[in-house]
């Protein structure tokens, strides 16, 4: 069953190659969505795919970016049939 998954990551999350990571990261799951920088300091990142697929993406991001992640709020949402991963500016 198809999931989204909207998260808003803030600490020192823009100008550390964060959007860059993700799409990378990306390209490893099977799941679409994007990223993108706030004005608020913050990244917003949207996924959608199935349920667990959706989760190893989310914690492969969280491993590999963690150290600059002070804080996560995660929010359910409903899947729109996005169909790649991108960078939004």
């Amino acid at each position: 069953m198809a999931v989204c998954k909207r998260v808003c990551y803030s600490g020192q999350v823009q100008g550390v190659g964060f959007r860059v990571t993700a799409q990378s990261l990306a390209g490893h799951y099977p799941v679409a969505g994007y990223v993108r920088n706030l004005p608020t300091g913050d990244v917003e990142l949207v996924a959608e795919g199935e349920a667990g697929q959706v989760e190893a993406f989310l914690g492969a991001v969280a491993r590999r970016m963690g150290a600059y992640i002070q804080h996560t709020t995660v929010y359910e949402t409903t899947p729109t049939g996005l169909t790649r991963f991108t960078i939004r500016h």
